[in-house]
């Protein structure tokens, strides 16, 4: 079972997973339909120009990492909560829009996430 299945009730997300408080980057050779596949940042990645990223806090704080100029890391800050069904929504100051994922899957081997928006 899932650490995502032990902390949900009647499809109702209580708490996050305990294994999602730690940076993740996306592993994306992983990814299978609309499910994005992310991996620890110890985790072995095989070469690759650069790698997006996501970072989440206990105290709700959450660091989007998008690949900025010649794929070099960037940090945007913003804000993570729980929504209902599994939903994380992330917001953000300025001009940048906000995001919801689902929570697939949440171990702490892998978070498989699909965007809900865009």
């Amino acid at each position: 079972m899932s650490a995502l299945a032990v902390s949900e009730v009647a499809g109702v997300m209580r708490e996050p997973p305990p294994g999602l408080f730690r940076s993740w980057f996306h592993s994306y050779e992983e990814d299978h339909g609309d499910v994005r596949v992310y991996r620890p940042d110890d985790y072995p990645f095989p070469p690759a120009r650069g790698r997006r990223g996501m970072e989440f806090a206990p105290d709700g704080a959450f660091v989007d990492h998008p690949l900025g100029r010649g794929d070099a890391p960037d940090a945007v800050p913003g804000r993570w909560r729980l929504g209902p069904a599994g939903r994380i929504s992330l917001t953000f100051e300025g001009a940048r829009p906000d995001r919801e994922l689902e929570i697939v899957r949440c171990d702490e081997d892998v978070l498989e996430v699909r965007r809900i928006t865009s």
